[in-house]
């Protein structure tokens, strides 16, 4: 077996590189090429980047894109790109547009994954020959443990937890684990950013991305208002005890969890509890509001041993995550006739609709990844669910 087992030499392997332009892909490619591995770099171009060329922390433009192409010139390997920009606004942009409207809380990293990347990208490695496509995705996978189970892989948390990217990957399918590897799921950044420096890659010291790449300094009204402007509707600002506050320019403007810049001031504490989209209401309430311990789950990617109403039946004990930024911790997961849902043994804060939840065998980073899905719902405590459901039931002045 070679280092990504196949039973082959690496120079008979060939492996296409999703390269972005930073220093986590571009390793990559450095090290696959270094075994002897025939190596492709590809990288798409996914959105009309304009003032985000120069601006750090953007992936996926123009800069990226020249970057990319240096990077293999270094290193002596074909370099591809592929303009994706219309299947990106398609499957990212537009539906990441449409759920931060209905006052979800979108991730469209997830979305850009489980399409642009992991499907469309995937397909292309496929048509041109390659064994494996592999990413600079700071998670692990390697054989399934099950004897019985022989070809597939399993996902798990990377030894860095710091750079934990498992949150992002939930949704990938196990055709496609099978299909791609990791090779930085064994590193830390920091030995990342050494292996760089010794390949004498330009981007050794390039800054990792910080922002949603189509996104820039995080503004996500700004783009979503520039791209649709009508959707910032103007409405109001009710309490949980259904007093009206104030007056907003569109809930779009505000998150679950927020406390600054409500633009009400009524002597206490308030943070934003709820955003009715129905009826344009962004409703605040005290922090105590925000506590969560069960969330309902949609849009489900299960890559455990069983199926997930198997393993849910009477209850299963893992570890979740509904940040990206947590660690796991000890959680339930429920299949029954009202749903999919996850019982958090110690609660959260703030959870919104639209945020992803994923499961794990353990907290550290041995962890396996059990898959997970998108928050439908989630409910409160009981008075704080009871004033909401009440609340709701009542039409906007």
């Amino acid at each position: 077996m070679n280092t990504l087992d196949f039973d082959k030499r690496p120079e008979d392997t060939r492996v296409v590189v999703a390269m972005s332009g930073g220093v986590d892909s571009s390793v990559v490619a450095g090290l696959l090429k270094a075994e002897g591995y025939d190596v492709l770099g590809i990288t798409l171009q996914l959105y009309d980047h304009g003032a985000a060329v120069h601006r750090a922390g953007s992936c996926c433009a123009g800069q990226d894109i020249d970057d990319a192409r240096r990077v293999c010139e270094t290193l002596g390997i074909p370099h591809y790109v592929l303009d994706y920009e219309q299947r990106f606004r398609d499957t990212v942009i537009n539906p990441f547009m449409e759920s931060y409207i209905a006052g979800e809380t979108p991730i469209p990293c997830v979305a850009c994954n489980q399409t642009v990347k992991f499907a469309d990208l995937l397909a292309t490695a496929r048509e041109l020959g390659a064994d494996a496509l592999a990413t600079g995705h700071y998670i692990r996978s390697k054989a399934t443990p099950l004897p019985d189970d022989p070809g597939h892989r399993a996902l798990y948390r990377p030894i860095d937890s710091e750079r934990d990217q498992s949150y992002f990957l939930f949704a990938t399918t196990q055709e496609q684990i099978d299909y791609l590897r990791f090779p930085l799921g064994e590193m830390s950044k920091a030995e990342t950013r050494k292996l760089a420096e010794d390949m004498g890659l330009v981007v050794a010291a390039k800054p990792d991305s910080q922002d949603i790449c189509f996104v820039p300094q995080g503004k996500y009204a700004d783009v979503i208002t520039k791209l649709k402007p009508n959707a910032a509707l103007a409405g109001e600002i009710v309490h949980l005890d259904g007093r009206v506050l104030g007056r907003h320019d569109g809930i779009l403007h505000y998150t679950i969890g927020q406390r600054k810049g409500l633009g009400v001031a009524t002597g206490e504490p308030l943070y934003v509890i709820y955003l009715d989209a129905r009826s344009r209401r962004v409703i605040v309430g005290p922090r105590e509001a925000l506590e969560t311990h069960r969330v309902y789950l949609r849009d489900i990617n299960w890559i455990g041993d069983a199926t997930i109403e198997d393993e849910a039946r009477g209850g299963f004990a893992c570890f979740a995550k509904v940040r990206s930024t947590r660690p796991p911790t000890p959680a339930t997961l429920h299949a029954d006739d009202s749903g999919i849902y996850v019982d958090l043994a110690d609660g959260e804060a703030g959870i919104a609709s639209g945020q992803a939840c994923v499961l794990y065998s353990a907290p550290g980073p041995d962890a396996r990844v059990y898959g997970g899905g998108f928050i439908d719902r989630s409910e409160r405590a009981a008075d704080a669910e009871e004033a909401l459901k009440s609340l709701l039931a009542t039409a906007a002045a």
